[in-house]
């Protein structure tokens, strides 16, 4: 099964000189049932998709926990045995945890698909999106549009590989 694990540059520099994820329990997101029925879509490619997003905005959650960190959000592609994963089947709808679910220990970086990361231009959008989350999440509609404004910027995808150029 695919996952994707939302990290910040300093989580994925940790990963990366552990040579792992974890320890576990780890969040991640990935093509759950509640995914499924949320999103109305038998393309296994745009569910995908939507797991990465869901994964994005939970990097961004780390990131306004973390204001001494790069301002980039982070999420790491892992493919992991199906019977590592769980899904809470009580939040199977619940908006807020879609996508959600729990591996249970950690997982070597060996493993990972690929890295996804902001572009620097995305920058400006996710500290002000970061720092605006907790009033959003109060429900000031000028936060939440500022949430929304770092959603407009797509990840880039990056090889393992180049994990270390990007946490230089």
């Amino acid at each position: 099964m695919r996952v994707y694990v939302p990290l910040t540059i300093s989580g994925l520099a940790t990963a990366h000189g552990a040579g792992e994820l974890g320890p576990g329990p780890l969040t991640a997101y990935a093509v759950t049932p509640g995914l499924r029925e949320w999103y109305v879509s038998d393309d296994i490619e745009e569910l995908e998709y939507a797991a990465l997003s869901r994964a994005a905005a939970a990097s961004l959650r780390l990131l306004a926990g973390a204001p001494d960190t790069a301002r980039r959000r982070v999420v790491i592609a892992v493919d992991v045995p199906d019977n590592t994963v769980a899904a809470d089947p009580d939040s199977a709808l619940d908006a807020g945890s879609l996508g959600e679910v729990r591996i249970a220990s950690s997982v070597a970086l060996a493993k990972a698909a690929a890295v996804h990361v902001d572009a620097e231009d995305a920058v400006a959008d996710v500290t002000a999106a970061a720092d605006a989350l907790g009033a959003a999440d109060h429900g000031d509609d000028d936060a939440q549009f500022t949430v929304d404004g770092a959603e407009d910027h797509e990840l880039l995808w990056f090889g393992v590989q180049e994990i270390p150029n990007l946490i230089a």
